[in-house]
C-alpha cells in the first residue's frame, strides 16, 4: 500500500524506532509499512497520524486511476 508514513515521520524528526514506540508496534513494522508491504489496520492508520499530526488523508490518500 503506497503511502507517505516516511514523509510525514522526518518532518517531525521521529525515527523509524521512536514512532514504533509512540504507538505500540516494532519497528520492523513501521518499516513494512513504509516500504507499502504491509497494510495497517485503521486503527494503526490513525495512531501513526496522529503521532505525526497529519490526516489520513495526508498520509494514505491513493488517487484512483483513470481506466
Amino acid at each position: 500500500m503506497e503511502n507517505k508514513v516516511k514523509i510525514a515521520r522526518t518532518q517531525v524528526s521521529l525515527t523509524q524506532q521512536q514512532l514504533a514506540e509512540k504507538i505500540g508496534v516494532t519497528r520492523q513494522t513501521i518499516s513494512l509499512i513504509e516500504k507499502g508491504k504491509y497494510n495497517p489496520t485503521l486503527k494503526l492508520c490513525l495512531d501513526i497520524c496522529y503521532v505525526v499530526n497529519k490526516t489520513l488523508d495526508e498520509v494514505f490518500w491513493i488517487e484512483k486511476e483513470d481506466k
